[in-house]
């Protein structure tokens, strides 16, 4: 009778360690899915966006300084921020949003 009892102890035992293992994977699927994955998607977007900038395209930086670009390098642009051509170097990472693209302006 006693040698029953310990048997269905240690099967009851590693069913709850199995579901302890099903239920870390589950939340590191469900962490992967709803989080990590759809930040480097945006991040992806936010990349793809700024190399995709051109000469002539209004843009808004991550400080709120709205601007014309004027010349692109690696890693910085040149921005004419006024109507009296006052310009702003800035790197692109800065680059918030792109409001007008060159060829839509014509």
């Amino acid at each position: 009778m006693q040698h029953i009892f310990l048997e269905s102890a240690t099967q009851s035992n590693q069913l709850g360690g199995i579901t302890t293992i099903i239920m870390l994977v589950a939340m590191l699927a469900i962490f992967y899915f709803f989080m990590y994955r759809p930040q480097k998607k945006q991040e992806k977007q936010a990349t793809d966006m700024r190399n995709a900038l051109a000469v002539g395209d209004e843009i808004t930086t991550i400080g709120g300084i709205i601007g014309k670009v004027v010349t692109i390098n690696d890693e910085t642009l040149v921005l004419e921020t006024s109507s009296n051509k006052t310009k702003i170097r800035i790197h692109k990472w800065a680059v918030k949003t792109v409001d007008v693209h060159a060829e839509d302006a014509l």
